[in-house]
């Protein structure tokens, strides 16, 4: 399980979506998908979300990481990724169209809640 402040999610799909404006679409992760508004969520050194917007040369995507899982200052990040991530590193694509509708309906949130299993990515909201 891993949580994400709702505004910095909302800056990395921004992000991404002026970056394709700016140079020419949607990085594509799967070939055939993703072509379009949103974010993957990265579990490699810790687990963070980034834009999705072609990038000119030397620029660099948004990124922000999971509470839980930040390399940085969390020295349990490893163990945490592996526990919820898996050992392996991994992506996955999140549509914009899926998470920006859910955030306008419920103002009060402030976290954006993911879990994976096998099978699929659950999303849901909550307030801190």
């Amino acid at each position: 399980m891993f949580t994400f402040p709702i505004p910095g999610v909302r800056k990395v799909v921004d992000r991404g979506i002026a970056d394709a404006a700016a140079n020419g679409g949607f990085r594509n992760p799967y070939y055939g998908e993703g072509e379009i508004p949103g974010l993957w969520l990265v579990g490699d050194q810790g687990v963070y979300m980034i834009s999705n917007g072609k990038l000119a040369d030397s620029d660099r995507p948004l990124v922000i990481y999971s509470d839980e899982c930040h390399p940085v200052g969390n020295p349990d990040w490893f163990h945490y990724k592996t526990r919820h991530f898996g050992g392996d590193d991994g992506i996955e694509f999140i549509d914009a169209e899926r998470l920006i509708p859910l955030f306008d309906r419920h103002l009060h949130c402030t976290h954006l809640h993911v879990q994976l299993t096998e099978t699929e990515v659950s999303l849901s909201l909550i307030a801190r």
